[in-house]
């Protein structure tokens, strides 16, 4: 693993050309006021942030300190920005629009659908991600066959790609959708519905947590997809083509993957408890 010094000792030699690119960028972007010249002039770096989103994003109820691996990450990305690094907290569904609005310049852990480009432009994956879902004890689908039937319950939180995966690849089964994830879950808690659609991060950590939700279930075929950014489309793609190239670099450098087992082990999940068949 990388050490914070030794990425930042590494990212040093960068940071010159990307002041260069950034006085640039900065002088031809003025009057459209893009992300990237807000950022520099204002030397804020605002990200959403979902406080019950753990292990992506969380919020201390008491101290109000934020946490999770995006979270870590986005101190990473603002350090190397040379910026502060400001969290303004939304919800999965409010994400896109919180980007399309301005109020935030970077949505982490969106998975990018046909629907959302057309609103939004995403950097390169950060991850691989797969969908899987907790079922109840007493139902057991093995593939999306099986859950693509009228009598099927399954939960999703409105407006997320748990939603909109779901409903493509199960779409005779009733969809009942709630406004927060931890909404969706206590539904299949209190057996409202028979399965909650749900990436596999969020659905090992609430079984770990709660083993009476149920089992985990990943339906085959496996549907893979990946955790993304998402930021405003704008005619000045620097902060696109920054990320672009930060992201690549810390995968490399192993940054990303240490952030997302620290934040798994922060709630008591280990590599262990990761399904098979799922990788990132």
């Amino acid at each position: 693993m990388v050490s914070r010094r030794d990425f930042a000792g590494l990212m040093a030699g960068g940071l010159a050309g990307a002041a260069a690119l950034s006085a640039t960028a900065t002088v031809a972007s003025a009057q459209e006021g893009s992300s990237w010249e807000r950022i520099m002039s204002s030397k804020k770096l605002r990200i959403g942030g979902v406080a019950t989103g753990a292990p992506w994003t969380m919020k201390d109820p008491a101290s109000g300190e934020w946490g999770g691996h995006f979270v870590t990450i986005a101190r990473a990305l603002a350090s190397d920005m040379e910026v502060e690094l400001e969290i303004v907290e939304t919800t999965w569904g409010n994400g896109i629009l919180d980007v399309q609005t301005d109020k935030i310049d970077i949505m982490f852990g969106m998975n990018p659908t046909p629907k959302r480009a057309l609103a939004v432009d995403f950097t390169v994956p950060i991850y691989n991600s797969a969908l899987l879902m907790i079922c109840a004890p007493d139902f057991a689908p093995t593939t999306w066959e099986d859950l693509n039937k009228p009598e099927v319950k399954i939960a999703v939180d409105n407006g997320s790609a748990h939603d909109q995966v779901a409903s493509r690849l199960a779409p005779n089964a009733e969809i009942i959708r709630f406004r927060t994830l931890d909404e969706a879950t206590l539904a299949l808690k209190s057996r409202r519905v028979q399965a909650q659609s749900i990436f596999w991060m969020g659905g090992v950590r609430a079984v770990k947590r709660d083993p009476s939700l149920g089992k985990l279930v990943v339906p085959t075929p496996i549907f893979g997809s990946t955790s993304n950014a998402a930021l405003r489309r704008q005619s000045d793609t620097t902060l696109k083509n920054f990320l672009n190239t930060w992201i690549v670099y810390s995968q490399g450098l192993g940054l990303i993957r240490s952030a997302v087992l620290d934040s798994l082990a922060a709630v008591d999940v280990t590599e262990s408890d990761i399904p098979e068949g799922v990788s990132f």
